[in-house]
C-alpha cells in the first residue's frame, strides 16, 4: 500500500513535466535575408528603423516525438520565414538587439504531413507566431570579405491544430564584399525548438486527484 502511495505522488508530480517533454525541432537552410534602413554613408542600419526580413529559406527537417522526417534528396520539406522588429540597440553591422513582434512562420508541404497527428493534407502552415522580447543579433565573426552573424530568439504562436506553443531559434547568416551594407545576407542554417504549453486546468484537477487520491491511501494505511 505504501508504495502505491508514493506511485501516485510521483505521477501527479510527473504531469506538469511530461506536457512540457512534447517538443519540436526543425532545422532550415539556405536562402537570404532583407535588412531595411541601411542606405547612407556609415552602413550601420538606423536604431528604430532597421529591420530583417528572410526570403526563400527552406525547411530541411521536422521531428515530433518519435516521429522525424528528413528532406535529404528528396527536396525541401516546406519553407521557414521570419521577419523581425526594428532594431533596438547597437547596429546591424556590430551586433545588438531587435525588438520583438515581427512574424515566424513554418510550412509543410508535401506527403511526409501524412505522418503527423491530424494528418494534414497540401501545404500546411505547421506553426504561426511572433518573436517575444528582444531578439539578439550577434557578430560572429570578421574574416576577410566574409562576415558571420547570428540572430536568436524567443517565439511564441500556435500549431496547425491550434495549440499554443512556445520555443527557440537560431538564424546563422554570411555576407560576402561589403553585401551588409546593401542590406543582403545568406542564410546558412537554422534552428528551432518548440515544445507546447500544457493546459493548467486540466493538468491541475488532474494532479490534485492524484494528490487527493495518495491522501486517502496514507490515512487508511496509517489508520489500520
Amino acid at each position: 500500500m505504501r508504495r502505491v502511495v508514493v506511485v501516485l505522488a510521483l505521477l501527479a508530480l510527473a504531469l506538469p513535466m511530461a506536457a512540457w517533454a512534447d517538443t519540436i525541432t526543425t532545422t532550415n537552410q539556405t536562402g537570404t535575408i532583407a535588412i531595411s534602413g541601411m542606405s547612407g554613408t556609415n552602413g550601420l542600419g538606423t536604431v528604430g528603423t532597421s529591420t530583417i526580413a528572410s526570403n526563400g529559406s527552406q525547411l530541411t527537417s521536422f521531428s515530433w516525438g518519435s516521429f522525424s522526417a528528413s528532406s535529404g534528396k528528396g527536396g525541401a520539406l516546406g519553407s521557414v520565414s521570419f521577419a523581425t522588429g526594428a532594431l533596438a540597440t547597437g547596429s546591424v553591422s556590430g551586433g545588438g538587439t531587435f525588438a520583438g513582434g515581427g512574424s515566424f512562420a513554418i510550412v509543410g508541404q508535401g506527403s511526409w504531413l501524412a505522418g503527423l497527428p491530424g494528418s494534414p493534407k497540401g501545404k500546411t502552415t505547421l506553426f504561426s507566431g511572433s518573436f517575444v522580447g528582444p531578439i539578439n543579433w550577434t557578430l560572429d565573426s570578421q574574416s576577410g570579405p566574409k562576415e558571420t552573424y547570428t540572430l536568436s530568439g524567443n517565439i511564441a504562436g500556435t500549431l496547425y491544430n491550434g495549440t499554443t506553443i512556445t520555443g527557440t531559434t537560431s538564424q546563422n547568416f554570411y555576407t560576402y564584399n561589403g553585401q551588409l551594407v546593401a542590406g543582403i545576407g545568406h542564410i546558412s542554417i537554422g534552428n528551432t525548438t518548440l515544445s507546447t504549453v500544457p493546459e493548467p486546468g486540466t493538468l491541475g484537477l488532474l494532479g490534485t486527484g492524484l494528490v487527493g487520491v495518495a491522501g486517502m491511501l496514507r490515512r487508511k494505511l496509517m489508520a489500520s
